[in-house]
């Protein structure tokens, strides 16, 4: 028996609706969480085919080696920036005609496929809980002589890294509280009449203690760094995290919370220099002192869900810009009203000071050695190079479901 599979009931439902496409087969990916007993699969969404994909192109894709992996995994990248905490592109699915059968068989073959045991369950969405926090970042990035020739994007990245020590060797409180990491997260929690914890659209609010790091047991030395230039990163930053009801634990709820937390600020920066590229100001000198404001981040609901998704906007981006992006990359309808602004526009911030000077700077050396990872290799999307090997053949009346594990 492989792993088993629990699967919210409208996901079949959407899966279903494909049915009667004229398509030889149509590929998306499957979202949800992992656990060490089962996973739960919450949201399905299609790939947006290429714009400039051809009707002739469309009509001769009658083999599953027509499945443009490129595209597949660009689509991957850009949905796991609109995940928060806890959830994960688990794989694609593959939807054909039963005559496709050899050809999925094939690719299963080529991919290390292994069973797994599906089951829909209704009221998935609801069975989750919810950790919330803010972050008040405050980073100083020294920009050292030996990196100055370091594009900024790479300087800030290497910025982050002992930020991230910082996020992952810190101290989380749950409510106020201290707990142990191998403690259930609902311990102590009030039950109702039949004897079951109430945990319906429960939220935990968490706080983040980073300066215990600096104790007794981690020496730091100081050393003096010659610098032509530095970056500040400052503002406050709205994190969560969702995490199945069913027995959590403390130290995995608090992994998905720092998970969102690297994720979130680490994908702030790259969105904003992905726009800084795209209307790069020719003839700019750089002695010259630059602010920008990162995107804030906008939550929306999954429908029938207390599970929601985000995405990141500009101040001059338009409502309908965030609308036309959740169509286009999940699938899903979004309305003006299911749009929560989780911050204000300034609360975010990136200021990239230039000025070529030579500043003394005090770096620790003797930081904890336990983060093995840059916040770039923790992000999740660099884990989904691998999720094309992760294919669900999804054939429904009369087809059959195929997973392959991450």
């Amino acid at each position: 028996m492989g792993r088993s599979y629990i699967v919210e009931e409208a996901v079949g439902q959407y899966l279903l609706n494909f049915n009667n496409q004229e398509k030889a087969f149509i590929s998306g990916l499957l979202i949800g969480q992992c656990s060490s007993q089962r996973d739960y699969v919450v949201l399905a969404t299609r790939t947006p085919p290429r714009e400039e994909q051809s009707e002739t192109t469309k009509s001769s894709q009658s083999q599953l080696d027509d499945l443009d992996e490129e595209w597949t995994t660009a689509h991957a990248n850009q949905v796991s920036r609109m995940l928060p905490g806890g959830l994960l592109v688990l794989g694609i699915f593959i939807i054909t005609t039963p005559d496709l059968g050899k050809d999925v068989q094939n690719a299963l073959r080529r991919s290390s496929a292994k069973p797994a045991d599906w089951k829909y369950q209704n009221g998935l969405s609801t069975s989750w809980l919810s950790l919330d926090c803010t972050i008040h970042v405050n980073i100083h990035v020294p920009l050292s002589t030996t990196t100055a020739s370091y594009p900024l994007e790479k300087n800030t990245k290497n910025g982050l890294a002992r930020w991230a020590k910082q996020i992952e060797g810190g101290m989380y409180l749950i409510n106020g509280q201290v707990k142990e990491e191998d403690c259930e997260l609902l311990e102590g929690q009030k039950k109702s009449s039949r004897g079951n914890i109430q945990t319906a659209s429960q939220s935990f609010d968490v706080r983040v203690l980073t300066h215990l790091l600096l104790s007794s047991n981690h020496r730091s030395t100081a050393t003096v760094q010659i610098c032509s230039g530095s970056v500040n990163l400052k503002g406050s930053v709205t994190c969560r995290a969702y995490i199945h009801s069913n027995k959590p634990k403390v130290k995995d709820a608090v992994q998905a919370l720092k998970r969102d937390i690297l994720n979130t600020v680490s994908d702030r920066c790259e969105i904003l220099f992905e726009d800084l590229l795209m209307n790069e100001t020719p003839g700019k000198k750089d002695s010259e002192k630059e602010f920008h404001v990162l995107p804030h981040r906008i939550f929306v609901p999954i429908p029938g869900s207390n599970v929601m998704l985000c995405d990141y906007k500009f101040g001059d981006e338009s409502t309908r810009e965030i609308q036309e992006r959740f169509m286009e990359l999940l699938d899903q309808h979004v309305g003006i009203d299911d749009l929560e602004i989780a911050e204000e526009i300034n609360t975010a911030s990136i200021n990239s000071c230039m000025k070529r000077e030579d500043i003394s700077d005090n770096t620790y050396e003797d930081q904890p050695k336990h983060l093995v990872k840059t916040p770039v290799a923790l992000r999740i999307r660099q884990n989904i190079g691998v999720a094309i090997a992760a294919v669900v053949a999804l054939l429904a009346a009369g087809f059959s479901f195929h997973y392959f594990s991450d």
